[in-house]
């Protein structure tokens, strides 16, 4: 997955204004306690990210 699409993805789940704001504040567990921002600093896959994130937020399936 490119980044832009996952920002995309992330735009459209929460919005355009809170999707930045959730990706430098949720710490997430299973991205070894970082944020979004952190694990793709890290050099996290944007697919497993955002796998995260639909995990962790409970994203319907066809959204994702």
């Amino acid at each position: 997955m490119r980044l832009t699409d996952f920002w995309q993805r992330m735009a459209d789940h929460f919005g355009a204004a809170y999707a930045d704001s959730f990706a430098r504040d949720h710490v997430m567990s299973e991205l070894g306690g970082r944020t979004v921002h952190e694990a793709l600093e890290a050099g996290w896959n944007t697919k497993d990210v955002w796998r995260v994130v639909c995990r962790t937020m409970e994203v319907p399936a066809e959204n994702r």
